[in-house]
């Protein structure tokens, strides 16, 4: 299923987030993009899938608005604000919250991320 508009992929990612369907989070990023789970700390490959798993371990939902997309051509600049809070599955308490800053690239299967920064410029 691809992403016809850059101002939907955050949100249709939040709701594979919630569903617990990594397969179809991953779906929304390109091959060899980037993802940083904390400031100064990007990750590729394995190493990112096992940074989105810590996300997901909390067993919390992700709420999530965008606030602006810029596009020109096939990439973008998206910033959205995003909290994860509750009490995590270990009876934990969480409260994680950012604002990211995203760079999407438009391909043959529609709007995916090529950076994901959920802390933006923190």
């Amino acid at each position: 299923m691809g992403i016809p508009d850059p101002h939907a992929l955050h949100m249709a990612w939040a709701a594979r987030f919630n569903a617990r369907d990594v397969d179809g989070m991953l779906e929304f990023f390109e091959p060899d993009a980037v993802f940083v789970p904390q400031p100064g700390v990007p990750t590729t490959g394995e190493d990112s899938v096992n940074a989105m798993m810590g996300f997901l371990q909390a067993g919390l939902p992700i709420r999530m608005t965008t606030r602006q997309v810029y596009v020109l051509g096939d990439i973008a600049l998206a910033i959205a604000e995003w909290a994860i809070k509750g009490t995590a599955a270990d009876g934990s308490d969480v409260d994680l919250q950012g604002r990211t800053a995203d760079v999407l690239r438009k391909g043959r299967e529609g709007w995916k991320f090529a950076i994901d920064n959920p802390f933006g410029t923190a």
